[in-house]
């Protein structure tokens, strides 16, 4: 079982002069729920190298177990410092896809011809696609054969307007993730800001927010027949 985690490159909020990147977590998490589970884990990124990390998500609020094993693990770190870069990614070579979030993929991954190829490539061959909290702004250009969004008319997810409005940076950003979902025709739904929740929509994985990058993953790994993933939302598939 192969799996892919693609990170992104971008470190500049907007022209705020603050930086900003993929969030902890959300990589933490699913990473060892994927290695627990005996997958093997590529990690990529549109420059390679290593990812930035948003200065927000190593604050002592924002670590839980996963960060600080993450934290405490030489190899994993070593890693991360050596993404591929995504044009060198075949996407036949994987069984699935996860994209962490942070601000970072609302610049780079949102347009990135490689990731949005990819995306097409992986869904239309059946394989699960999964993002969380910001990582949907990666789907803005993605399209189906036909050229219509891929998210339209499908069940979807992500960081919530209240939840960025919440986080002050809101008029730093080039859009908001839950805007574009609904602009681009996707069924969105959210629960209260802070609390899990991920939508299963066919091989397409949505989660809310960085409470969801667990059961997100937990989320595809079922989807790949490894483990059940209690406390999502399963919502039959409307097509790729």
């Amino acid at each position: 079982m192969k799996i892919l985690m693609v990170l992104t490159s971008h470190q500049a909020l907007g022209d705020s002069g603050e930086k900003t990147g993929f969030w902890l977590e959300e990589f933490a998490a699913p990473y060892y729920a994927f290695t627990d589970a005996a997958a093997l884990v590529t990690l990529a990124s549109p420059l390679g190298g290593q990812p930035p990390v948003d200065p927000r998500s190593e604050a002592e609020a924002s670590q839980t177990e996963s960060t600080r094993r993450l934290m405490a693990d030489p190899k994993v770190l070593a890693q991360l410092s050596r993404t591929v870069r995504l044009v060198d990614v075949v996407a036949g070579d994987f069984d699935a896809v996860f994209y962490p979030g942070g601000h970072g993929p609302m610049w780079d991954l949102a347009g990135d011809p490689h990731s949005i190829a990819l995306i097409e490539t992986m869904l239309a061959s059946g394989k699960p696609a999964a993002f969380v909290c910001h990582a949907p702004a990666a789907l803005l250009h993605v399209r189906r054969a036909g050229g219509e969004p891929i998210v339209e008319g499908r069940n979807v997810t992500g960081f919530a307007n209240s939840e960025e409005s919440a986080g002050g940076v809101a008029d730093r950003l080039p859009f908001l993730v839950e805007t574009m979902l609904k602009e681009n025709g996707g069924n969105y739904t959210q629960v209260t800001d802070g609390h899990p929740h991920v939508v299963v929509d066919g091989m397409l994985i949505t989660g809310q927010n960085p409470a969801s990058s667990a059961p997100a993953a937990q989320a595809l790994l079922k989807k790949l027949n490894v483990v059940s993933a209690p406390g999502f939302v399963m919502i039959p598939w409307n097509g790729s």
